[in-house]
């Protein structure tokens, strides 16, 4: 019998993917084509920064300025129909609307800013002679966001599949003289792409920049190198269980470290959560109830014996929550859980 989640999911993707390669195919060339046909009445470099003013206070070259957003946008976009075509993200709601309300909400702030640049930058002649901005930054900021909700509309389309329950966990040998210990790990591929690409732009611009061939250009290499170190670290999520303790770490180096003694933790349980309902990815919410989401899907939640939360994005979450409410139960007997 055909799984009614794998139907939706594969219904969702004929008409997600079309629409999201041309969303970025059209994103992709106004912002590459609209600069290029009006480079003879733009000043090189350009106005790109105003201050509380209104007036112009920073350029970039005119090279920088087409590279900078079509490389940004190839970035998020790629990431964006990553994370989207995955057949868990799909079949789920409030996973496929976030996953095109970000898509349509970005390439409306990269068309937006870059419209309202060249507006005020047209026929200048210098950039320090650009028109002010006042009003437009209320543009820049509701169109965007109006598109956006589009695009959560339209990822709200279509069936909404419950999640799958949650495997029966394990049973946990824990006779006299054994040590157990549980690791595991979670990677999101999105995230090694985000780094190597983030990464190898950053190499470009760099090498580009100290040719001479762009001014400017190294104003792009640092953001870019920090979203490479940024996705570096998303990239990964491992959980160790021994008798002492919980250690959590991230990224490719296992840094930063978490380390959780087994005498603060009440109780651990298996749950399914998902980007868009934890506001996205990477350490989310509030100390005290918090998820480090490195992908969605099954987490390992474990309590505080001080009321707050920790929910990790893990796979084989239920032997992890097995072993850590065995343990606790060897460590306290009498207490009924």
């Amino acid at each position: 019998m055909t799984d009614p989640r794998e139907t939706s999911a594969t219904a969702f993707r004929a008409r997600f993917l079309p629409a999201a390669a041309v969303w970025a195919v059209l994103v992709a060339a106004v912002l590459v084509a609209v600069p290029l046909v009006l480079a003879g009445r733009l000043p090189d470099p350009l106005a790109t920064h105003w201050g509380p003013s209104g007036r112009p206070d920073g350029s970039m070259s005119f090279a920088a300025f087409v590279l900078f957003p079509a490389v940004l946008w190839v970035v998020v976009a790629g990431i964006g129909v990553g994370v989207a075509v995955r057949a868990r993200t799909l079949v789920r709601r409030a996973s496929r609307a976030f996953s095109c309300a970000a898509l349509a909400w970005a390439g409306g702030l990269l068309i937006t800013t870059q419209a309202f640049t060249v507006a005020a930058n047209l026929d200048r002649g210098h950039w320090t002679r650009a028109a002010g901005m006042s009003w437009q930054v209320a543009v820049v900021v509701a169109a965007p966001i109006a598109l956006g909700a589009l695009g959560w509309l339209a990822g709200r389309r279509g069936p909404d599949a419950s999640p799958a329950p949650p495997p029966a966990e394990p049973v946990i040998d824990l006779s006299p003289g054994k040590r157990p210990v549980w690791v595991s790990t979670a990677t999101a591929p999105w995230a090694s792409w985000l780094t190597l690409v983030a990464l190898a732009a950053a190499v470009v611009i760099a090498a580009v920049a100290r040719s001479g061939l762009i001014r400017d250009g190294w104003g792009a290499v640092v953001p870019l190198a920090l979203t490479g170190v940024v996705g570096a670290v998303l990239s990964s999520v491992s959980v160790r269980v021994v008798p002492e303790a919980l250690t959590v770490s991230v990224g490719p180096l296992r840094w930063p470290l978490r380390r959780v003694r087994l005498d603060r933790v009440e109780r651990a349980w298996v749950e399914e959560r998902y980007p868009a309902q934890v506001g996205g990815w990477g350490y989310r919410g509030l100390p005290g109830r918090a998820t480090i989401m490195i992908r969605g899907g099954e987490c390992l939640v474990v309590r505080y014996t001080s009321g707050g939360e920790l929910g990790i994005t893990v796979d084989d979450a239920a032997a992890g929550a097995a072993l850590l409410n065995a343990l606790i139960a060897r460590q306290h007997p009498s207490v009924e859980r």
